[in-house]
């Protein structure tokens, strides 16, 4: 499974961005999908997830909730990420975070995108 992450780049305070990613490859059964983020100096921390095996319910953090939403497009194996109302420490890597079965009865195995930088100015 490979996933293509685009949408990051530059906006000021206030602003919107949309992040994609798509997943290719050899899918089985994808079982989440998400989104993480990565500060200079920090760990890595959810941003947001979607839960397909679990009746699409979705999970943010706390820090977004209310302004960021994420969405999945089954037919394209894409997840979006909205991200409105951007504000600087929202500044980091975005990575897109797909967990994927092979096959029935196996367990998810997690696979990473590249990474794409969204920087929000004050």
């Amino acid at each position: 499974v490979q996933l293509q992450a685009s949408g990051g780049g530059l906006v000021e305070a206030g602003g919107s961005l949309r992040l994609s990613c798509a997943a290719s490859g050899s899918i089985f059964r994808i079982n989440a999908m998400g989104w993480y983020r990565q500060a200079p100096g920090k760990e890595r921390e959810l941003v947001a997830s979607i839960n397909i095996i679990s009746g699409h319910t979705t999970n943010y953090a706390d820090s977004v909730k209310g302004r960021f939403t994420i969405s999945r497009d089954a037919g394209e194996n894409t997840v979006y990420l909205q991200m409105n109302s951007l504000k600087p420490e929202d500044s980091a890597v975005y990575y897109c975070n797909v967990n994927h079965s092979p096959n029935w009865g196996s367990t998810g195995i997690n696979y990473w995108g590249q990474g794409t930088q969204v920087t929000v100015s004050s």
